[in-house]
């Protein structure tokens, strides 16, 4: 079964993403209102009944806007760690809280659901990777450093939602104050262009067949500059920008025939050896 996915928006002024299947979808955070959420579904032919959970990554402004309305109108269980959901101020029923535990993964209808810390400043950030039928989508956005925790997830999936937030040339430039920009280069603010390049072309794993790039600064980096930089070094990967303004078009995310292929080869090893070691 094929996972869709889309940006329904990307960037300071507001993050949601959805993963989904036939049956199932999940939102990754709810930083844009519920009306603007429904009519960016709607125009993709997405609806919010297939929608079963909402997971927080954390409690910044740009990233949990329009959970509160979403969250009621809609009935929907939400996922968020309780350091995030103290700091964040939002008042929710008790029992639409499900507490993030990152020992156990989460299963939402078929699919599932993998949580992770992450380097970022605010209480207790996660990062997500959406699961089913062996494919992986991962959620990698408001990241300060390319920590062990993201590189090791990133390099399992199939597609992924990367941070690339400013260009290094551009920033320096830039008008930030001196503080603003300490705190965005300083390891728990954002990942620049040149930092998620490195992760891609040294954790990318050989199947990855879509890259988003996300949380785009609109003042410290240009869509098209960041967009020539990967495809530089795509290889196979389809690369998206993943825009402040829109949602991107819905993609489908489907296993690679090499993949197919190589899973039948060492299935026959197996039958035919019928001692077969595993690692």
């Amino acid at each position: 079964m094929a996972l869709q996915i889309t940006s329904l928006n990307s960037g300071s002024n507001g993050n949601c993403y959805y993963i989904g299947n036939d049956t199932d979808a999940v939102l990754v955070d709810t930083g844009i209102s519920c009306k603007e959420t429904e009519k960016r579904m709607f125009s993709l032919g997405l609806t919010m009944q297939k929608v079963k959970a909402v997971f927080i990554s954390h409690e910044h402004t740009d990233h949990i806007k329009g959970l509160q309305v979403i969250a009621s109108k809609y009935d929907l269980p939400v996922y968020i760690s309780q350091g995030t959901y103290i700091k964040s101020g939002l008042q929710l029923p008790t029992e639409t809280l499900q507490w993030i535990d990152t020992k156990q993964n989460v299963k939402i209808g078929t699919l599932e659901i993998t949580s992770f810390t992450k380097k970022h400043d605010a209480a207790d950030p996660h990062s997500f990777i959406i699961s089913c039928n062996g494919l992986n989508v991962g959620v990698f956005t408001d990241i300060g450093a390319a920590c062990s925790n993201v590189t090791k997830h990133f390099n399992l999936c199939h597609a992924a939602f990367l941070e690339a937030n400013y260009d290094e040339t551009m920033f320096e430039n830039g008008h930030y104050p001196i503080y603003l920009k300490n705190r965005i280069r300083g390891g728990r603010g954002h990942l620049s262009n040149k930092q998620a390049l490195e992760i891609f072309t040294t954790h990318r794993p050989s199947f990855m067949s879509h890259l988003f790039l996300s949380h785009l600064s609109k003042d410290n980096n240009d869509p098209i500059l960041v967009q020539r930089l990967f495809e530089n070094h795509s290889l196979n990967t389809k690369i998206i920008v993943a825009s402040r303004y829109e949602a991107t078009q819905v993609f489908s995310i489907e296993k690679t025939r090499p993949e197919i292929a190589k899973s039948k080869k060492i299935k026959t090893k197996i039958n035919v050896s019928q001692m077969g070691m595993f690692d």
